[in-house]
C-alpha cells in the first residue's frame, strides 16, 4: 500500500503569511472611532471637574482669591493634563477594540484616535458648533483643547500683565494743554485760552520744516494769553517741546515693553501646545500599546466561537 504525503507548497504557505501579516495590520476605524469618542466624553468629564475646583477656589472676598495669572496658569496645565489622560484612555479603547495582537499596531490604533479627537477639539475652538451645543458642555468648550487652552491663557496673562502699562500710555499734549489753560489770563480768558491751545498744539502736530514759524507763534499766543513777555513765553514753549518729547520717549518705552512681553508670551505658548500634543500623542500610543489584546485571549475567543 502506498501512502502519499502531501507538503505545503511554498507558494501557498507565503501567501498564507502575507494575508495574515495584512489581516494584523490592517485599520479598525470602527475601534479609532470608539477611542475618539471615549477621550473626547473623558475630556469633557475631567473639565467639568477642573471648573468645579477652580470655580470653589474663588471667594466673595477679593483679596483672598488667587492671582489672575496664576488662576490662568492652573487651568491651562489642569487642561493639558486632562486631554493627555484623555488621549491615554481612548488610544487603550481603541487598542484593545481593534482586535490586533501586535503592540505596534494597536498603538497606531491609539495615535490616530488621538489624530481624530485632536481635529474635533480643534473643530469645536475653531467654530460655532461649541456655543451651540448648550450646557455644561459648551462652559468648557473654550478650553476643551488642553494644548490651545494652555496658549490662550499664556496670551491672556501677557495681556494683562501689559494692559496697566497701556492704560498708563496718554497722550503728551494733554498735559500741555491743561498747563496752557490753567495759565490763561487777559480780559477774555477764553479766546486766549483756546488761541495759545491752538498755537501750541499746532507747534506739534504741524510741519517739522515750519518749526521755527509755529514756534514764534506759539510764543506770541502765549504771551497774549499770559500777559507775559514774549522771551519768557518762548521759555515756556521750550520747556513745553522737553516735556512733549520726553512723555512720547517714555510712551514709546511703554509701548515696546507691552509688545515684548505679548510676543515672549504667545512664543512660550506656541512651545507649550507643540510640547502638549506630542505627549497627547506619546499617551495616545502608549494607550494603544497597553490596550493590544494578547494573542491567548484572541485564541480563546475563537474557540469558544467554534464551539
Amino acid at each position: 500500500m502506498t501512502t502519499i504525503q502531501t507538503t505545503a507548497s511554498p507558494v501557498a504557505a507565503g501567501a498564507t503569511a502575507e494575508t495574515r501579516d495584512v489581516l494584523l495590520n490592517q485599520v479598525s476605524w470602527g475601534a479609532i472611532f470608539a477611542g475618539a469618542t471615549t477621550a473626547l466624553v473623558t475630556q469633557v468629564i475631567l473639565n467639568l471637574i477642573g471648573a468645579g475646583v477652580g470655580l470653589a477656589s474663588f471667594g466673595p472676598v477679593a483679596a483672598d482669591n488667587p492671582a489672575a495669572s496664576t488662576a490662568s496658569m492652573g487651568a491651562g496645565i489642569w487642561f493639558v493634563a486632562s486631554g493627555i489622560v484623555a488621549a491615554l484612555v481612548g488610544g487603550a479603547i481603541a487598542g484593545r477594540l481593534s482586535g490586533k495582537p501586535l503592540p505596534g499596531t494597536a498603538g497606531l490604533h491609539g495615535l490616530v484616535s488621538w489624530a481624530v479627537t485632536t481635529l474635533v477639539v480643534l473643530y469645536l475652538l475653531t467654530s460655532a458648533v461649541g456655543g451651540l451645543i448648550g450646557g455644561a458642555f459648551s462652559g468648557v468648550t473654550s478650553t476643551l483643547g488642553g494644548a490651545g487652552s494652555l496658549v490662550g491663557g499664556t496670551v491672556q496673562t501677557a495681556a494683562q500683565a501689559a494692559a496697566p502699562s497701556l492704560a498708563k500710555i496718554t497722550n503728551p499734549l494733554d498735559g500741555i494743554e491743561s498747563t496752557v489753560r490753567q495759565q490763561a489770563a487777559g480780559q477774555d480768558p477764553q479766546a486766549a485760552r483756546d488761541a495759545a491751545v491752538a498755537a501750541v498744539k499746532a507747534l506739534f502736530t504741524g510741519d517739522p520744516a515750519q518749526k521755527q514759524q509755529a514756534e514764534a507763534r506759539a510764543a506770541d499766543a502765549l504771551a497774549k494769553a499770559q500777559n507775559i513777555p514774549v522771551e519768557q513765553a518762548r521759555q515756556q514753549v521750550q520747556d513745553y517741546e522737553k516735556q512733549y518729547d520726553q512723555a512720547v520717549a517714555t510712551a514709546k518705552q511703554k509701548a515696546e515693553a507691552a509688545a515684548v512681553a505679548a510676543k515672549s508670551a504667545a512664543t512660550q505658548g506656541a512651545f507649550y501646545a507643540a510640547l502638549a500634543l506630542v505627549l497627547g500623542a506619546l499617551a495616545g500610543f502608549l494607550g494603544g500599546r497597553f490596550g493590544a489584546p494578547k494573542p491567548v485571549s484572541l485564541l480563546g475567543a475563537y474557540e469558544t466561537r467554534r464551539a
